[in-house]
């Protein structure tokens, strides 16, 4: 034991650890702030196809030899979240499909890009790379930090500052309109908030893992918190703890940093539904 805490000592005297750290505790901050709004609105799918957006525009932004990915790849995937929420309400392409659409053409598109102007010779790599993390976590430059941080205060304030009519939306859509709240707008906030969250999110886990971060915080709150405000501060807690948990493992056994982390929240979702069933078997 001594042991372990000597060497995980010893790591966290490294800059790209406690940059690491941070941008990981910011990214998982966001992402459950999101994830409770997404999951009770059933838009859970959406993190999975804005993630393959994020995935096609990259490999475009790579194959231009932009020395900033972020340039071209945050206006792209907002830009995709305006088109899915605007597609999602039209009658003839209902929500579900114009995500399949979207995601499956854009990284297809991408995965095409990255075979006709390769970085490198090793396309594998760089494919699974981007999909499922890398160590670019913890080869994060000042300036990355720096835009990280920026995105993460601007998603925060944004949440805090819209709260009350995230939450009216969230649950009754209709009801919010009718009360002069305009939900359209409030909807397209939210899309915009998705995507950078999506963007910030990608050097951490990848693109095809960025839907845990959103999902099982939000899930195993739910097993024992009912009301949203409850379910959202213990989301975030527990996606913060997990995500730290899953950088710590990952960089002391040196596994995969975004499947560690997904390890880690289906770890804590298993606890919260054993937890909630002991506290409903112990109230009946």
């Amino acid at each position: 034991m001594i042991e372990l805490l000597n060497t995980i000592a010893y790591y966290f005297q490294k800059e790209y650890v406690i940059f690491a750290t941070v941008v990981g505790i910011l990214i998982a901050l966001c992402s459950a702030l999101l994830g409770v709004t997404l999951v009770l609105k059933r838009f859970s799918f959406i993190g999975d196809g804005l993630s393959h957006v994020a995935f096609g525009a990259t490999a475009i932004a790579t194959a231009m030899n932009l020395t900033n990915n972020v340039l071209l790849v945050l206006p792209v995937t907002v830009v995709c979240a305006v088109l899915l929420l605007r597609t999602g309400q039209n009658a003839k392409i209902k929500g579900d499909a114009s995500i399949a659409m979207i995601s499956v053409g854009t990284l297809a598109v991408g995965y095409l890009v990255m075979n006709l102007f390769p970085s490198s010779s090793n396309l594998s790599g760089d494919v699974c790379a981007t999909l499922f993390g890398s160590i670019s976590i913890l080869t994060l430059t000042d300036t990355e930090v720096l835009i990280c941080a920026v995105l993460s205060v601007l998603v925060v304030a944004a949440f805090l500052l819209f709260y009350h009519k995230i939450f009216s939306v969230t649950f009754d859509e209709d009801f919010a309109s009718a009360t002069g709240n305009r939900a359209k707008v409030y909807n397209l906030i939210l899309a915009v908030i998705i995507a950078v969250v999506i963007v910030v999110a990608m050097n951490l886990v990848g693109s095809l893992l960025i839907s845990a971060l959103v999902i099982f915080p939000a899930l195993s709150a739910m097993r024992v918190f009912k009301s949203f405000r409850e379910v959202t501060v213990c989301s975030v807690i527990t996606s913060v703890v997990c995500t730290a948990l899953g950088i710590l493992i990952s960089i002391v056994a040196s596994t995969p940093v975004g499947a560690t982390i997904v390890a880690v929240d289906i770890a804590g979702f298993a606890l919260f539904c054993a937890a909630g069933l002991l506290t409903r078997r112990v109230k009946a």
